[in-house]
Formats: C-alpha cells, structure tokens, sequence
C-alpha cells in the first residue's frame, strides 16, 4: 500500500517493547490515527521529541494491518516546550487532548473542523495570550459543537423558542424556556450563558472582562454538559489548575447518581444536585 502523508497533533503514546512506541495521532485527514514509531526511544532516533504530546507535525506515514508505521516526521509547532513547563498550561493542556481523543469518535473517522480546533486551543495555551482556563472551556464548548453536543445557550434546547433564557439543564441540552422547563433546572445569572456564548462564539473582549463568579460557574455547567454526553469521566479535568476551582469531582459524581435516577424513574432530585454543583451554589 502506498505512503501518505497529513497533518497530525500527537495526543498520546505508549511504549512498545524495548525502542519503540505506539503514538495516537489526530490528523486532518485521516481522523484518529494509531500508529508505531520505531526506535523512538533511541537516544539516536531520527524523530528527536517530533512525536512527543502535544507536538503538530506532518507525518508520513506506511500502512499496516492493525497500526499505520511513521516513517517521517517534520515539527510544525513545539508547543511542549512553552506547555510542559508550566503546570497550569499543562493541564489544561492535557485535558484538551484527552477531549479531542474522546470526541473524535473511531479511527480513521475524518475530523478536520476538530484537528484545526485542536491546534489553534493548543497554540492559545502555549502562547499564554489569554487565561487558559478561558481557552479551555472555549475549546470544550467549540469541540462539543463539532460533535454535535453543543448545549443550547441562545434558545429553547426543546422547543428552540428564541432566548434569553434564564433555566439551564444538563441533561435536555442546556438552556430551556419557561415551559419547557424541566423540575430541577438550575438557573444562573444571565452573565454566565453570556459568557459560555462568548466563549463559544470568540467573544474574547467580553470573556476576559467577566467576573471569576461567571466564570467558576460557566465552568461547572460546561464540564456537566459534556461529561454527561461523553458518558465517561475525564481523567484529567479534575487537575486542571484554575484561578477559579468548580468543584469537578462533585459534578462527576452527581452525573452519575443523575444517570441512576433517570434510569429509575427519579430524575428530578439527582438534577437538583448536578445543579447545584455544576453552579457552585
């Protein structure tokens, strides 16, 4: 089979056996690639730290039967040198990757909207031209929109009557109507879906000019929204370091109890918690 080439973020990598490792690559083209790197781990390796997290390259690649072979790397951007260094960019850092892993589905699946997305959060973080805990929920809401999963902020998420509206709710989608409004709704201040619609539209003069309260909590509800969507628990947003802390255990463990109650028939009191959590009150 043929050589190709593409545009990669490396997200993850593993070893393989004494020299070698897997590397999981989201490239423009060709999605969510797995792929080994042979001698990697040589101190004389031809690919250097190319394959390190974080690292957009270009890649070349051979195709095999389980995992694609890398046979040449060239560095776009070294955004590991300005992320690694500081633990707060790390983090941040690290959550992002692990989300795009998450939201880009199966391999080989083409994502390019996402790749793009992906580069551009990890650039803001390396470069540090804006609160990165700003880029980081920018970066979750834009990756939830790309999936599908986005929560409804200017709109009714049941009925799309047309906002604002002041009710926010995990599990219908977001922002709902009067009288759409489920029992156990929570109900922020309008500045925090002012903020999550800044965010995710790239008002970035509004974003940076909001209050840590709007922020803590727009923070809590985006953290809600997707780990109920992704029906799993992202391991590494509970270390994000923030000038601001919501309470990211809580939430998890409020999605949960909300997933058991609504499989029982008793959604409305696990939502009063998640709410409650998600919004710091």
């Amino acid at each position: 089979m043929r050589l190709y080439r593409d545009r990669a973020v490396v997200l993850r990598q593993h070893k393989l056996g004494e020299a070698d490792r897997i590397v999981t690559l989201l490239t423009r083209d060709h999605g969510l690639v797995r792929a080994v790197a042979k001698g990697v781990r040589r101190t004389r390796s031809k690919f250097g730290s190319r394959l390190e997290p974080f690292a957009h390259i270009d890649v070349q690649l051979h195709p095999g039967r389980n995992l694609d072979i890398v046979t040449q790397v060239v560095s776009l951007d070294a955004f590991a040198a300005d992320i690694v260094n500081d633990y707060g960019r790390y983090t941040c850092g690290c959550a992002i990757l692990e989300t795009a892993e998450r939201l880009a589905g199966e391999e080989r699946n083409p994502m390019p909207a996402l790749q793009r997305l992906t580069v551009g959060a990890l650039r803001a973080v390396a470069d540090g031209s804006r609160p990165r805990e700003l880029v980081l929920d920018a970066y979750l809401l834009r990756a939830m929109g790309i999936a599908g999963w986005a929560p409804a902020i200017t709109e009714c998420a049941r009925c799309a009557a047309p906002g604002p509206h002041r009710a926010f709710h995990v599990a219908a989608g977001g922002s709902v109507c009067v009288h759409c409004r489920p029992s156990g709704s929570v109900t922020p201040p309008q500045g925090v879906l002012d903020l999550m619609a800044a965010l995710h539209d790239g008002d970035w003069e509004f974003a940076q000019a909001s209050p840590t309260g709007h922020r803590s909590q727009a923070s809590g509800l985006v953290a809600a929204h997707l780990q109920w969507h992704l029906e799993r628990q992202l391991r590494t947003l509970p270390l994000v370091e923030r000038v601001y802390r919501p309470d990211t255990a809580l939430i998890e463990q409020r999605v949960t109890l909300l997933r058991q109650d609504i499989a029982h028939g008793t959604q409305p009191g696990a939502q009063d918690q998640l709410s409650t959590a998600a919004t710091g009150a």
